[in-house]
């Protein structure tokens, strides 16, 4: 397939003047949310101009661009003049005069990381300030709540060789040069790729771009990490590039799923973002886990789930197609659709698949968890398929020590992390307070919550890191009047769960 310069990349001294300008402007995230204030800035959320208006009146280079890209309204021309070369920009197809005022015709909006300073292009939003401007099949979406979603969620190790399917305006590439030698991005929508590579000439970045469906461009291909944000919307199919994959139902996730342990290195990651039907009469877990291939473990976390009316009105809205004279037999077909395939509703979450280094891929987690996480969670994607790991060596790996998994498991001292504290809930009953229920909760993490009783909460008290678990237990049984034996050989199965879900970490062998 053809790299970008192929696909007609932007010159790249041209990207440099406009970038240069850009940054000598303080057009930059930190630049823009100053100069905005909190208030303008999260009103565009809702796409309200009018705070960002009353607050760009100035005249400044920055005052300009944020006018321009950001709130999307035409600015006199010697002003774009003053702010950047603007026969580059018109170029590149940034922006377009009458004669007298200078308007954007993309989006060209400051994105960046602790470190970086990039520039993401895309078509412009959708009933910004007012205007309604219609949507169109090839639309490229910047950046929004999944592809930052993402890119929070994707583990960065250093890798050789990286894949963004489905990139779009190439964020999710964007990140991914931070930490990876070779980038691949790819898409169906040639308008994407072209606006991709914009975003790569303004960010001073390098990737390659390929044209194609799904995996078709990489045919033959290992990476390292593989990424998705992709067009995984479930409903009427072929209207909108960014949402609809052209496959019935949530086929392009299956097929996504289904495909990436075969484009995986030993060791390799793939992460995405996807919708699943719930099907009537069907777990929507053992339908997720039939997706899975062999040979790699996999994490899937349901986020939301949105019944088949309330899903319709979001991606309708989403795409301006609320405004349009057909909006109610556009939403007629949603739900038809919806009854065809028997379906109640529509779950969204979070896909990770690991490819291991010589161990069966036989761990399958799939689970719900909709409660607030730490931002960004990446870390602890890692550290829970670390934490899978090492409870599947207990018992996997012949040890010279002759210990069965069990047997090594109490072996071990353990720590409770940080940010795990105990809550006991009572209520007032007979002149005293009675517990009705004792609850671990995590601050940390994916931030879980767990029921325990009295002598779980007492093994994890005593869990100091230097203790072993076959210790601990052992004067728990003491304190508690039980048999030693039988709470070492019953209490193996909760000291896993304690582990798998980061309650516990296990520090050394004793």
């Amino acid at each position: 397939m053809p790299p970008s310069d192929a696909l007609g990349g932007p010159d790249v001294s041209v990207c440099a003047r406009l970038r240069a300008a850009l940054l000598a402007a303080g057009y930059t995230v930190d630049g823009v949310t100053d100069l905005l204030g909190p208030a303008a800035y999260g009103a565009l959320a809702n796409g309200e101009v009018v705070p960002g208006l009353r607050a760009t009146t100035g005249g400044s280079p920055l005052e300009t661009l944020t006018r321009l890209f950001v709130l999307q309204t035409p600015v006199p021309d010697e002003a774009a003049a003053a702010a950047l070369p603007v026969d580059d920009a018109a170029e590149l197809g940034l922006l377009r005069s009458d004669g007298e005022r200078t308007r954007a015709v993309v989006d060209v909006r400051p994105y960046g990381d602790e470190g970086h300073d990039w520039y993401v292009v895309s078509d412009l939003g959708i009933g910004v300030g007012g205007h309604r401007r219609p949507i169109t099949p090839d639309h490229v979406l910047g950046v929004g709540g999944a592809s930052t979603t993402l890119a929070q969620l994707t583990v960065r190790p250093q890798v050789e060789r990286a894949l963004d399917l489905g990139t779009g305006s190439g964020v999710q590439a964007l990140h991914l040069t931070t930490h990876a030698d070779h980038v691949v991005a790819t898409d169906t929508n040639p308008r994407a790729l072209r606006l991709a590579a914009l975003t790569a000439g303004l960010s001073d970045v390098t990737y390659e771009l390929r044209l194609g469906n799904l995996f078709e461009p990489v045919a033959g291909e290992r990476f390292d990490l593989v990424v998705s944000n992709p067009p995984f919307v479930v409903g009427p199919t072929g209207r909108v590039a960014y949402r609809d994959a052209g496959l019935p139902g949530d086929d392009v996730c299956r097929l996504i799923v289904r495909s990436a342990g075969w484009h995986l290195e030993g060791g390799g990651w793939c992460q995405l973002l996807a919708n699943w039907l719930h099907v009537r009469g069907q777990d929507w877990r053992d339908r997720v886990a039939g997706w899975i291939p062999d040979g790699v473990d996999a994490w899937v976390v349901q986020r939301e789930v949105a019944d088949p009316a309330s899903y319709a009105a979001l991606w309708l809205r989403d795409a301006g197609e609320h405004l349009t004279e057909d909006y109610a037999e556009l939403y007629a077909d949603w739900l038809d659709a919806f009854e065809a395939l028997d379906a109640h509703a529509v779950g969204f979450g979070w896909v990770t698949l690991h490819a291991g280094d010589g161990r069966p891929g036989d761990l399958r987690v799939l689970e719900d968890l909709r409660q607030p996480v730490e931002q960004p969670v990446a870390a602890h994607v890692m550290g829970f398929f670390a934490r899978q790991a090492w409870l599947r060596d207990l018992d996997i790996t012949v040890h010279a020590d002759g210990l069965d998994g069990d047997a090594r498991l109490h072996a071990t001292a353990y720590a409770v992390p940080d940010g795990v504290t105990l809550e006991r809930l009572a209520v007032p009953a007979g002149g005293a307070w009675r517990e009705i229920r004792t609850r671990l909760h995590q601050a940390t993490g994916v931030c879980r919550s767990a029921d325990v009783d009295d002598v779980c909460a007492a093994i994890l008290a005593a869990c100091d890191g230097a203790t072993t678990m076959h210790d601990v237990l052992t004067s728990v049984a003491v304190a508690y009047g039980l048999a030693p034996g039988e709470l070492l050989e019953s209490a193996a199965p909760t000291v896993r769960g304690l582990v798998s879900d980061g309650f516990l970490e296990p520090v050394r062998m004793g």
